[in-house]
């Protein structure tokens, strides 16, 4: 049959299983714009208030469902406003399929009004990129970006259609999409080989992992393979959720922000398995120092992460569903109950937990933990950047998979809320709560509004202290409390801003009131803006410096 591109873009998508895409219209592709009102039985567009909020929602889509995010937006500042939706994915492997308009064929070059060459200012932040200047090339192209996207370690794809190639037509056919195939190499089994082997000569080993596990769908196999080695387990920022936080295996977080008994697990270990993780800076914290004299497996799926932050023992490259499959089958059932009794002193020795003098005090702890307590930690939670991000990931157990959105690597202040609609367009059956700080919610309150036009239920609880607190907290230990730009003083009434988007909003000032407020605004099932006052002096603990021994967190201040 004889389709117009526009028309191409929208049946790729659905061959693709899309049926939800997130953007903001503009005149590069209107063309484009209009197929989808035409396919608006078949596929579900969500109009946003910004493309950068548009990008954040089809990534927080994808993490919580295992799907491709796809988002729309036109040439120029629409596809300038994707950058950091862009580079916030890339930086966490997510799949997304982003798709650009552009000034015709016989405009680009000549700095044409709202033209720029968004393939080349997304190069270093894109799995890859494509520009279509043939019409006959624009479905192989589409096709391929999916497979891109999820192929090996997954990572946003972009596609810029210059608008006279979404109005040319050509036959067009409807093609089964291509199956993602892991491809092994020739030596992953001898490598398996020698990693079992290891594994099963460790008498203390540390399982550390990270969102490599969700993203291969290996939840399971991983959960089998702590109880196989038998082995205290750590989770990264990007990790949480493949485990559950409640079993006693789990150590808590490792690194800047990591718990003391992760320290002293990786301190006195024999073996450190390192799962899909890059073992970044905030992890390694003092490359010099970390895991010296241990001996390390890392398994990952990209070759480029093998010993390019620490230096490696043994090293499996590899899909994790694929390794911890043929791990499971190799190794016998081990057992490490001393050194998991060693673990648990630890932890009832070093719990996470926060006091305060005052009895009506608003403490994160207690905020998250009532939290967790009220969804029997099943809730679907997204972040902001900054203090409530680590208290999140610290204080909330997490008992279901993809059940976590947030920005790891690139560190994205204005992330969370459009990716909370996101995950609550892609699972709508499911509490979905976004925890910002106040600093956060002013970069993307916007986004309220689309709370309100989809009545979206949503709830965005804001830990209101007026200051940027994870900058602050620099600043008072390192900066001699000199508060330079960090203190907000912005005076804005949270409930009545809330009212004026046409939302539910309530308040959070005392203790006592933070159980009920919870219960109300999760009852409503209405989209909810909760204004959660806490003291400016609340800090992260654990805490490592920068530079300073992973073995050393500051424990109070």
């Amino acid at each position: 049959m004889v389709l117009n591109g526009s028309d191409i873009i929208i049946e790729c998508l659905l061959e693709q299983g899309v049926d939800t895409v997130f953007g903001y219209p503009g005149g590069a592709v209107l063309n484009i714009y209009d197929a989808l009102y035409k396919y608006s039985d078949r596929i579900t567009h969500i109009l946003t208030s910004h493309e950068q909020g548009a990008s954040h929602a089809a990534d927080g889509y994808a993490r919580t469902t295992g799907k491709t995010g796809v988002v729309i937006a036109t040439s120029g500042p629409g596809a300038t406003n994707l950058v950091t939706g862009l580079a916030t994915a890339y930086m966490d492997s997510i799949p997304m399929v982003a798709i650009t308009g552009n000034v015709a064929t016989s405009l680009l070059g000549l700095d044409s009004f709202q033209e720029v060459d968004i393939t080349g200012i997304t190069m270093p932040i894109t799995k890859h990129n494509f520009i279509v200047k043939d019409i006959n090339e624009l479905a192989g192209t589409i096709r391929d970006a999916f497979y891109i996207a999820n192929e090996g370690r997954k990572g946003p794809v972009l596609i810029d259609i210059p608008k006279d190639i979404t109005a040319k037509t050509c036959e067009f056919e409807n093609k089964i999409p291509e199956k993602y195939v892991f491809k092994k190499s020739c030596t992953l089994d001898d490598e398996i080989k020698q990693a079992a082997a290891v594994i099963k000569e460790s008498k203390k080993p540390f399982i550390y992992a990270g969102g490599g596990v969700s993203s291969c769908d290996a939840v399971d196999e991983f959960k089998k393979f702590v109880y196989t080695v038998d082995a205290p387990v750590s989770l990264s920022l990007m990790g949480q959720c493949a485990f559950d936080n409640t079993d006693s295996h789990y150590t808590g977080m490792l690194g800047m922000h990591g718990t003391k008994t992760s320290a002293l697990a990786l301190e006195n270990c024999d073996l450190m398995i390192v799962l899909g993780s890059r073992l970044s800076d905030r992890v390694s914290c003092n490359p010099d120092t970390f895991a010296k004299n241990i001996k390390i497996i890392h398994i990952d799926i990209d070759p480029a992460e093998i010993n390019k932050n620490i230096h490696i023992t043994y090293n499996v490259v590899g899909n994790l569903s694929y390794v911890l499959k043929a791990l499971n089958e190799a190794i016998p059932q081990q057992n490490h109950s001393q050194w998991l009794e060693q673990i648990q002193n630890w932890k009832n020795k070093y719990p996470l937990y926060m006091y305060s003098d005052d009895e009506e005090a608003v403490l994160p702890y207690d905020v998250i933990k009532t939290l967790e307590e009220i969804t029997d930690g099943k809730a679907v939670l997204s972040t902001e950047v900054g203090q409530h991000q680590m208290w999140t990931a610290e204080f909330y157990d997490f008992k279901n998979p993809r059940s976590f959105a947030t920005s790891g690597g690139l560190g994205t202040m204005g992330y969370g809320l459009g990716a909370a609609i996101g995950a609550k367009v892609g699972n709508p059956d499911k509490t979905v709560i976004n925890i910002a700080g106040d600093g956060s919610f002013y970069m993307n309150m916007n986004e309220l509004s689309t709370l309100a036009k989809y009545n979206l239920p949503v709830i965005e609880l804001v830990m209101n202290n007026s200051v940027l607190g994870m900058v602050r907290q620099w600043q008072k230990l390192f900066y001699g409390g000199r508060f330079s730009n960090t203190t907000l003083e912005k005076n804005t009434d949270f409930e009545m801003l809330g009212k004026a988007f046409g939302i539910n909003a309530f308040t959070i000032r005392k203790k006592s009131d933070i159980r009920p407020v919870l219960e109300k605004a999760i009852k409503l099932n209405q989209p909810v803006l909760i204004d959660c006052h806490i003291d400016k002096d609340i800090n992260v603990l654990p805490m490592v410096p920068a530079g300073s021994s992973v073995y050393e967190p500051i424990l109070s201040i």
